[in-house]
């Protein structure tokens, strides 16, 4: 079985995300996104979980075509549900689903994955939206509004719960229902 190591605030790789996410939020697309897809290769196909689903939540936003954002948002997805679902040898049972204080952030990786799949699958829904595929994002819609419930209360939660709503909205007015 992969070993895992536990992403600690010290850990280099998530320092350069952050690094990316950074150049992102300020204007830099494409170098956002020429450092982390330089950073994947890097990381590998069977990396880090954690950092692969980190690098690929925040690469799908990124992208300029619709289809490669679902791509990278499903990369997410997988390395998430890939590591919460592994157990170590020896043990019975799932790992207990703990309550996650405000979002993704630097902590125990699978306390930090869990805070994501609410986000993960509010961004597939809205890649679905993007793409015409109604059916799919409701079905990702209704994933994404069961998962806030491991989240603590608080803004991230509410926020999220908010974003929710609002692409049920949307879907709904496109398809012609008007609330």
């Amino acid at each position: 079985m992969e070993k895992r190591r536990q992403a600690t605030p010290e850990d280099g790789v998530l320092t350069r995300i952050g690094q990316a996410i950074m150049l992102h939020r300020a204007g830099d697309r494409e170098e956002a996104r020429n450092r982390l897809s330089a950073l994947w290769h890097e990381i590998g196909p069977h990396g880090d979980a954690f950092h692969r689903c980190t690098l690929a939540h925040y690469m799908a936003d990124t992208q300029d075509d619709p289809r490669d954002e679902l791509d990278w948002d499903l990369r997410a997805l997988e390395a998430a549900e890939g590591f919460v679902t592994e157990r170590p040898a020896g043990t019975a049972a799932a790992p207990v689903e703990p309550k996650v204080a405000d979002g993704p952030g630097p902590r125990h990786p699978l306390i930090a994955l869990r805070a994501f799949f609410p986000s993960l699958h509010l961004n597939i829904a809205a890649d679905y939206a993007a793409l015409d595929r109604p059916a799919d994002a409701r079905a990702q819609l209704r994933r994404a509004r069961a998962s806030p419930n491991a989240l603590a209360d608080g803004e991230y939660r509410q926020g999220l719960r908010d974003a929710i709503d609002r692409l049920q909205l949307r879907i709904d007015r496109a398809a012609g229902h008007t609330p």
